[in-house]
């Protein structure tokens, strides 16, 4: 796949975000049947269940949410996805859903939880027990989150799956480990195959971690440097691999970390700096640890990540340069203590 030099618009950037692999048109065959994305209205959900409609254009991909983002709907329609509306706190909306052999969850709350706690807990551990039973015999594919491990040595590759979940900081980071074990006990009770991914900081030209950081360099803000360190990957890769996961799934379900090499806060705000003409303003020093995982399994399975950071550098501070829209949805990439 050939990468363009800049996006002029929304409208080519989730062209290129949903377009799939050749590789993933043939893994797909490996998991016939419809697919249904449960939380289809979120920052990644609308150009994942695209690029699965393109990817196989006469396979039934059905998109569910609350379609809370005016013209969401329609415009996924026109994709050829088919949208359901529904409450997936609800047991009856649930029930009322149509049976489908593939489902990717991508469902679950983050930011506003300080103060919301409870509800952060039923989305993200009391929704997945319901899906989980709802559905016992469709493979899942489950979004979780790097937040489950515990900070490790910069030094080092990351956390490898075989790292278990330990006393992750905060309400957030605490209920995605109660996500993970509800859909492992119901795999274990009723054998059904999934995946849990354990996905860190997707790339997309309107947010994510290079987003945050040029954004704060563009308007000469502080950049606070004691999170030195994160894994990204360019979200068009990351909807790939997880769609490419429908055919990797274990019995009981597994975690599968995905995201792309460590990256240096410092050396991104420097390259940033560079390309838009401006000296970022550093402050603090790196911590000896942070939030890293090792995706050797996934690069494994899947081959590397086809978009690597020095293009996401230059894409980046083009999109910003211009003023380019923004989700307003900062990562808080930078928080330490699992607040958010």
């Amino acid at each position: 796949m050939s990468l363009p030099e800049r996006f002029r618009d929304v409208a080519e950037l989730e062209d290129a975000l949903s377009q799939p692999s050749a590789a993933l048109v043939d893994t797909l065959r490996r998991a016939p049947g419809d697919l249904m994305v449960l939380g289809v209205g979120g920052k990644m959900g609308p150009t994942l269940a695209r690029m699965a409609r393109r990817a196989d254009p006469s396979r039934r991909v059905i998109g569910v949410a609350r379609f809370s983002e005016p013209g969401l709907r329609d415009k996924l329609q026109a994709q050829g996805i088919e949208c359901i509306e529904a409450d997936l706190l609800s047991r009856e909306a649930l029930a009322r859903l149509p049976e489908a052999p593939n489902i990717v969850f991508m469902a679950g709350r983050k930011f506003g939880s300080t103060g919301s706690e409870w509800l952060t807990w039923a989305m993200n551990a009391h929704v997945p027990a319901l899906v989980a039973e709802r559905f016992p015999r469709s493979r899942i594919v489950a979004f979780s989150t790097a937040c489950v491990y515990p900070f490790v040595d910069v030094r080092g590759e990351g956390a490898p799956e075989s790292v278990p979940p330990t006393a992750p900081s905060g309400e957030y980071a605490n209920s995605c480990v109660a996500r993970e074990r509800l859909f492992e006990h119901f795999s274990h009770q009723y054998q059904t195959p999934g995946r849990l991914i354990r996905l860190s900081y997707a790339i997309d030209m309107r947010y994510g971690v290079l987003h945050d950081v040029a954004q704060k360099v563009l308007h000469r803000e502080p950049i606070d440097l004691a999170m030195g360190y994160a894994n990204v990957i360019w979200q068009g890769d990351a909807n790939d691999w997880t769609l490419r996961s429908l055919a990797h799934c274990d019995t009981p379900t597994s975690p599968l970390n995905l995201s792309g090499p460590k990256i240096s806060i410092r050396s991104v705000a420097q390259g940033l700096g560079r390309r838009l003409g401006v000296e970022p303003v550093l402050q603090g020093q790196e911590a000896p640890t942070a939030w890293l995982i090792d995706s050797s399994e996934a690069v494994r399975l899947f081959g590397p990540p086809s978009v690597g950071l020095e293009t996401m550098l230059d894409w980046t501070a083009d999109w910003v340069s211009r003023g380019g829209s923004s989700l307003g949805k900062p990562t808080h990439y930078e928080a330490r203590d699992g607040k958010y």
